[in-house]
C-alpha cells in the first residue's frame, strides 16, 4: 500500500482531481465567454469582461502550473485565495432562509473550505520539498 501511495503517477492523478473543477470551469468559461461575463455580472463584480478573462487565466494557468510542478506552491496559494474569495461571494448560505437551497449552499461553502485546505497543503508540501 505504501508503494502505491508513493507512486508519482498517483500523486499526479490526485493533483489532477484537485484541479479538475478549475480546469472544467476555466474551459467552460473560455468556450462560453459571454456566459462567463454574465456570471461575473450576476455576482456584481467590477469590469465583467476583464474579471472573466482573469478568472479563466487563473483557473487554467494555475492548474497547469500545479500539474507540471512549476511554481506549484504559488499556483496552489493563488487557487486557495481565489477559492476563498469565490466561496464568500457565491455561497453566502447564511443569507438564505432555512430550506433546501440553504442546505445545498452551506454544503458547497464547506466543500470549498476543504479545497482551500488541500491547496494550502499542496503549497506547504511543495515549499518543504524545495528546501
Amino acid at each position: 500500500m505504501l508503494a502505491l501511495l508513493a507512486n508519482p503517477i498517483l500523486g499526479w492523478i490526485a493533483l489532477l482531481g484537485l484541479c479538475a473543477a478549475y480546469i472544467q470551469g476555466g474551459l467552460n468559461k473560455l468556450l462560453d465567454f459571454p456566459g462567463a461575463v454574465a456570471e461575473v455580472m450576476h455576482f456584481g463584480l467590477p469590469l465583467p469582461p476583464l474579471t472573466a478573462a482573469l478568472t479563466i487565466a487563473l483557473e487554467l494557468g494555475a492548474s497547469a502550473l500545479i500539474l507540471t510542478g512549476r511554481s506549484r506552491w504559488a499556483a496552489a496559494l493563488a487557487l486557495a485565495a481565489f477559492t476563498l474569495a469565490a466561496t464568500f461571494i457565491a455561497n453566502r448560505f447564511w443569507e438564505l432562509p432555512p430550506g433546501q437551497e440553504r442546505f445545498v449552499t452551506a454544503n458547497a461553502f464547506f466543500e470549498h473550505l476543504g479545497l482551500i485546505g488541500a491547496f494550502i497543503y499542496v503549497a506547504r508540501t511543495d515549499m518543504r520539498r524545495a528546501g
